[in-house]
């Protein structure tokens, strides 16, 4: 049987469409933050998937700056947290309070909103907060809404959730479970920049020029491009390709690479499938490719299996990181047949 792809989306109009407004947004986010291309890209397609995404890095590499510029040009409201150990729910999702009624002098309680009330939220540090804490924010990711005193209260639409993590400092911080961190969709490292980006951030951010983004869509014009990544056609044997990657994380499994089998103690489960068409058909759109490929399955894989690949004792006594494991899976996998 011939693996064809599907038909192309109705009006190519909207793909080219998504992807002007996207180097729009692209080219609003470089009169700010210098460098990061990859990272750039990569938050673009996690926003056109409408994924959570955890951002990891050192202190002083503008996550801050980058997901509350984000939130300037798509023209999302935004609010920051800031974790603590010793924050409660009620400090992320809000809580009932007892007020008076001016009208009827009466009282009663009505619901008072937190921070994860926006349409984009930047949850930083999340793992210097207890579980508890920790278990609301994900689960208003997961259901888009809170509940308090048994009453529910959806969350605005879209809804998108960045948590930042610094990779150095581990004292005092409660480390997310496998669980918890499947629920993000993209896994971010930002790195250092290059020494001539460097420069070039000391000379922006030390001259008197303001350096201000300006929006350039609305929310309902980008719920248009939410709508066409679903629609962006995979042929089988693409999909097949994440499949066989995700498969080939998990150890004691036939047909496995040995080095999965020697430095992984745990791998993705069927969500990180999912999570890879899903984030390769975002990166489709950034392109304005027609339909997915195997190099968009690759660069997806790198953002979804990092988080979800668990090194065990041995990998971590030879310096070897789930990054280099997905790097070496993606080198080790071949791109099945697309005639079956």
């Amino acid at each position: 049987m011939t693996d064809t792809p599907p038909s192309l989306p109705d009006d190519l109009a909207d793909l080219a469409n998504a992807k002007a407004c996207c180097d729009r947004i692209r080219a609003e986010l470089g009169k700010v933050i210098v460098g990061q291309e990859e990272t750039v890209r990569a938050v673009l397609a996690a926003v056109l998937a409408e994924g959570h995404s955890l951002i990891i890095g050192v202190p002083g590499l503008a996550k801050t700056l980058l997901v509350k510029t984000l939130a300037t040009v798509l023209g999302w409201s935004f609010k920051r947290v800031q974790f603590t150990p010793d924050m409660m729910p009620a400090d992320v999702i809000g809580m009932e309070l007892l007020q008076d009624d001016p009208a009827t002098g009466r009282r009663s309680m009505h619901f008072t909103h937190g921070p994860i009330f926006a349409q984009m939220v930047l949850a930083d540090e999340i793992n210097r907060t207890p579980p508890k804490t920790q278990a609301a924010l994900l689960e208003a990711m997961q259901e888009y809404q809170v509940t308090s005193l048994g009453k529910s209260h959806p969350l605005p639409r879209p809804f998108l959730v960045f948590a930042t993590q610094n990779p150095i400092e581990q004292e005092g911080t409660y480390p997310l479970p496998e669980a918890q961190l499947d629920r993000f969709l993209f896994s971010l490292w930002m790195d250092y920049p290059q020494e001539e980006e460097e420069v070039d951030i000391v000379m922006f951010s030390t001259d008197a020029r303001p350096h201000e983004a300006r929006p350039v869509c609305t929310p309902e014009e980008f719920a248009k491009h939410h709508a066409l990544v679903r629609k962006i056609p995979v042929s089988r044997h693409v999909a097949r390709y994440a499949v066989a990657l995700a498969r080939n994380t998990r150890p004691k499994t036939e047909g496995v690479p040995k080095f999965i089998d020697d430095y992984v103690s745990w791998g993705a489960g069927p969500r990180a499938s999912q999570h890879m068409i899903l984030g390769a058909k975002a990166l489709a759109v950034l392109d304005g490719a027609h339909a997915v490929t195997a190099e968009h399955v690759r660069e997806a894989a790198l953002l979804v299996l990092r988080h979800r690949i668990l090194p065990n004792y041995a990998a971590a006594g030879k310096g070897i990181d789930s990054r280099a494991l997905v790097r070496k899976l993606i080198e080790t996998i071949a791109e099945p047949d697309s005639v079956n």
